[in-house]
């Protein structure tokens, strides 16, 4: 062929099918015989991706429900066209079309297998959680009702255990958000956000008194005397002061003094 119309067939979008097979075909033939690394192996192969890039475009428009992801899916959808390229022998006795269509599509749902996942599994459970649900289905028909666990180790021939854990699995596919309402017979308006724990300040003050009572216990007893009446019984200081015999501005030095060396001893603890 001419190297004129090659470029015209490789430059023109709405090439004649017929034509472009033929042109594969012989150029498919050429590259055979050709030293794979040489100049002209390299041109001819590039030529044939070129050529059959309409191929990526029509297996790209499967999923043009993701818009959003179509510049991935044509890059991935080009890597399975080159992929096909370089497996294909015209000994084969099929269309290159027939070879290549699988291939491209394979590497786009390939793709979306291993970024759709909220959470990423080892790729054996994502393959086991397509069979088990298609599995799952074929013997729901058949039962009239939904397998059980051992039911569907035992069609899958694997363990209960695998089942389980291919389950598990399945919920990390979608992620929803924490705003996200409850399930419609749970409470209404009740979203996930307003059921997640929160940090409790009681806690630390209960961590506190545990922290605590080793180190009051090593006190004197007058000093655990008057932090029970400060803090237990919620003595004022004259009324302590007046209790145990002593002057309020006694008391308050006490208490400093006190609780000053129990908040070294904590700080120096933790």
């Amino acid at each position: 062929m001419p190297p004129q119309r090659l470029t015209t067939l490789l430059t023109e979008a709405k090439a004649d099918p017929s034509e472009l097979r033929e042109v594969s075909r012989v150029m498919f033939a050429r590259l055979a015989v050709l030293d794979e690394g040489t100049e002209q192996y390299q041109y001819v192969r590039n030529s044939l991706i070129e050529l059959n890039m309409a191929l990526v475009r029509f297996a790209a428009k499967r999923f043009s429900n993701r818009a959003d992801q179509m510049e991935d899916i044509f890059q991935v959808g080009t890597i399975g066209l080159i992929k096909a390229v370089d497996r294909f022998d015209p000994d084969y006795g099929v269309e290159f079309i027939t070879f290549a269509l699988p291939t491209i599509i394979g590497e786009m749902k390939r793709f979306f297998r291993d970024t759709s996942w909220s959470v990423r599994v080892p790729r054996r459970l994502q393959e086991l959680r397509i069979e088990m649900a298609k599995t799952s289905d074929v013997m729901a028909a058949e039962l009239d009702r939904a397998p059980t666990t051992a039911e569907l180790a035992e069609r899958l021939r694997i363990t209960e255990e695998e089942v389980l854990e291919a389950q598990v699995a399945a919920n990390a596919y979608t992620a929803s958000s924490i705003d996200a309402e409850g399930a419609a017979d749970e409470e209404e308006g009740t979203s996930w956000v307003h059921r997640l724990g929160y940090d409790d300040p009681g806690l630390e003050g209960v961590e506190n008194v545990t922290a605590l009572k080793p180190l009051i216990d090593q006190l004197p007893e007058r000093e655990r005397t008057i932090l029970a009446m400060r803090f237990g019984s919620e003595m004022t200081q004259a009324a302590i002061g007046a209790h145990l015999g002593l002057s309020q501005m006694h008391i308050s030095r006490l208490l400093a003094r006190t609780l000053n060396l129990l908040r070294d001893q904590l700080l120096a603890d933790g």
